[in-house]
């Protein structure tokens, strides 16, 4: 369980991309604007949010794979802003890859791509060193040592996120990005990945930032939970509080599409139908992004971005009307 001290924190963070419109004419695309959140040391924070929100990038950017436009990461505490600071930081934060078809290199055995990380940031003294730290790795993910010598490409889909998880594991790290680690692999093996997730962040004091669009895998394996819309956090809250009680019209519609197993509560529960489809990052709305298909929306919405906070200990929400819609 969490200690309450913040491990990573980001205050203001912005991602724009430069899109080319037109002849010697481009435009910002906010794939994140303006994110501020912070996880503990031992917690797995949960992001969620339909395609396209910014949820990649938020984890992209976090571990300075993009260069971020504009906003703060902290990691214990230490501002992470040179190359030397970017270095060291990369010790102590990975990924771990949505897709482990493209995430791993085909030419390179199962000890070279889970070595990689040892040889780049020199772990090792001698060579018995690096071969036994791989087996070691390969251990904890549930491969075995004749697997050592294979390629990416005779393994199923699990065993080669298992890879990617192996060689995420290489460097010792504090801190993990998982980007949508399980939503490649079928139903059955999902299970099996997420339990892994939770013994191996039992076992080696881990911290996670779980990027995932499947309620239900995000609940399981999150301590809190952030929901995410066109490039802002609209609601952050303990993950029982949040899937419980949302207080965010989006929140809300999500929640509501969460297939529920006890057909009594399933028929119970009155499914949001979001109107509309989700705007152009591009061209995103004026005020409120999801005022466009937001049933509560007026004037004051289209007029200004709420603010994000707290409605109650621990429940952060940007939402004008929150009051009014959770009487």
């Amino acid at each position: 369980m969490s200690e309450n001290k913040p491990l990573i924190e980001v205050k203001g963070l912005k991602e724009y991309f430069n899109i080319n419109v037109g002849l010697f004419r481009s435009k910002p695309l906010k794939a994140v604007d303006d994110v501020s959140f912070f996880i503990n040391k031992g917690e797995t924070l949960g992001l969620v949010g339909e395609s396209g929100c910014g949820k990649t990038t938020v984890g992209r950017t976090l571990l300075h794979l993009y260069k971020p436009t504009a906003g703060e990461i902290y990691y214990d505490g230490k501002l992470i802003k040179s190359k030397a600071d970017i270095k060291e930081f990369r010790k102590k934060a990975t990924m771990v890859f949505q897709d482990p078809y493209s995430s791993l290199n085909p030419r390179m055995t199962v000890a070279d791509i889970i070595g990689e990380p040892l040889d780049i940031h020199g772990l090792y003294k001698d060579k018995k060193e690096r071969e036994e730290r791989i087996l070691e790795l390969m251990g904890h993910v549930g491969l075995n040592s004749e697997h050592a010598s294979r390629y990416a490409h005779e393994f199923s889909g699990g065993q080669r996120q298992r890879i990617g998880i192996a060689r995420a594991l290489a460097v010792n790290p504090d801190f993990i990005v998982c980007d949508e680690p399980v939503s490649a692999l079928d139903v059955s093996i999902q299970a099996q990945v997420i339990n892994m997730f939770d013994e191996l962040q039992d076992k080696l004091n881990l911290t996670y930032l779980f990027i995932a669009h499947d309620l239900l895998v995000v609940r399981h394996i999150s301590d809190r939970i952030a929901v995410m819309y066109l490039g802002k956090m609209v609601e952050l809250a303990d993950a029982n509080e949040i899937c419980e009680r949302p207080l965010h019209p989006y929140s809300k519609a999500l929640m509501s599409a969460v297939p529920m197993p006890d057909p009594k509560v399933a028929r119970a529960n009155q499914r949001i139908a979001l109107q509309g489809d989700i705007p152009s990052p591009l061209n995103a709305p004026s005020g409120c992004p999801f005022r466009t298909r937001c049933q509560y929306a007026t004037d004051k919405c289209a007029e200004s971005m709420p603010e994000f906070k707290e409605a109650s200990k621990g429940h952060f929400v940007a939402c004008h009307r929150v009051a009014e819609i959770n009487d």
